[in-house]
């Protein structure tokens, strides 16, 4: 005759859950539904083993559920030869009721050695007030637990993180002294200090302006701490506002890839020489038939226009019967460049020597259009 379960009754306090256990682990490999009416039959146990628990600051539903959970993974998991299914299914519930407040309840995970060392003290401290009438020390608790006192500051540091509160929370009079309520927790909270927050890249880039060169150093100086314009500082440095543009990106660059770095790269070597300074390429050739080419690459500007100017007059003191001038490796040229020109074709013309400008790029053949040089 078929075992049947005893649902009579749902009170499992008087009923012997072994014997049932017994009866479904018989039934079950025949008859899938057993499972269901087992388990309801064993859904008392897991109420109260979460009543356990009422009133720790978790809703009791949630509480309920994480016990029903323990109670399936029990039934699933009960084998008959090992012993009591009631003493595995209260350690299997109560096991996941811990981890459920070990996971679900700290705001701010601790170890779980700490965790658990923290229910320990909780647990020790009411009994050595009651022994010594007064609270017990650190090194009290640690005698106690057989364990060190700074695992005791630990663990009582980290619970802190237990139960948290919202910085909207209004302050009561145990925390300020005010009992107004109208201040919000989060507005007691100083704000960061930028200042001491930057003071690692202040130190950081003072060590790096004392590597620079002079020249880019006072650049820097003036822009940014003078607050003067490129204009202004081209003037004050008797060079090109282009060549201030140009050196105020190198020197960034360069602070750029030192700060962002494990070592500052030398001075004008990174990325290969990258940040080298661009200077005027200038060679002169003859040419069959008595001519001559001046090939130019390069920017030409202030500080570079005199080197072009004594290449042409260079170029036209060796007397060719035409001077050819290359410019089709020059992207920039700015005003003083094309005084340079101009010098050099009126030197040109004095001598009765051809100039002829050929190559130019459509920017810098755009600002010779302004003056009479013959191009080509």
């Amino acid at each position: 005759m078929r075992p049947e379960l005893d649902t009579s009754t749902r009170d499992t306090a008087e009923l012997d859950l072994d014997v049932e256990a017994a009866r479904y682990s018989a039934r079950v490999a025949q008859e899938p539904s057993a499972r269901a009416e087992f388990v309801e039959l064993c859904l008392p146990l897991a109420h109260r083993l979460a009543h356990r628990y009422r009133g720790r600051g978790e809703p009791f539903a949630d509480l309920e559920q994480v016990a029903r959970l323990g109670l399936l993974k029990a039934v699933d998991r009960y084998d008959v030869e090992r012993g009591s299914f009631t003493a595995f299914t209260v350690i299997t519930i109560l096991g996941e009721l811990r981890k459920h407040f070990r996971d679900r309840t700290w705001g701010v995970r601790a170890p779980r050695r700490l965790q658990d060392l923290l229910v320990q003290i909780r647990r020790a401290d009411p009994d050595l007030t009651n022994t010594l009438s007064r609270a017990p020390t650190p090194t009290e608790l640690a005698d106690r637990l057989h364990t060190t006192t700074d695992e005791v500051d630990e663990a009582m540091l980290s619970g802190a993180g237990y139960n948290l509160r919202s910085l909207n929370a209004p302050v009561t009079s145990s925390d300020s002294g005010s009992g107004s309520g109208n201040t919000e927790r989060g507005e007691l909270i100083g704000e960061i200090d930028g200042d001491l927050a930057a003071i690692d890249d202040q130190l950081t880039i003072q060590a790096l302006l004392n590597r620079l060169p002079e020249r880019e150093l006072e650049i820097l100086i003036l822009r940014f701490y003078g607050n003067l314009t490129q204009s202004e500082i081209a003037q004050r440095c008797d060079i090109s506002q282009m060549h201030v543009s140009r050196l105020l990106s190198k020197t960034l660059t360069w602070l750029r890839h030192a700060m962002l770095g494990d070592s500052p790269p030398r001075w004008g070597d990174l990325d290969g020489g990258a940040l080298s300074e661009p200077r005027l390429r200038i060679i002169t050739t003859s040419q069959p038939g008595g001519s001559l080419t001046v090939a130019v690459g390069g920017e030409v500007d202030r500080d570079s226009a005199d080197e072009l100017r004594q290449a042409l007059l260079d170029g036209v003191a060796r007397r060719p019967n035409v001077l050819h001038l290359d410019l089709s490796k020059v992207p920039f040229i700015d005003a003083a460049g094309i005084a340079a020109l101009v010098a050099g074709n009126q030197e040109a013309r004095r001598s009765a020597v051809q100039l002829h400008v050929r190559g130019a790029q459509p920017h810098v053949r755009r600002v010779l259009g302004t003056t009479r040089l013959p191009l080509l």
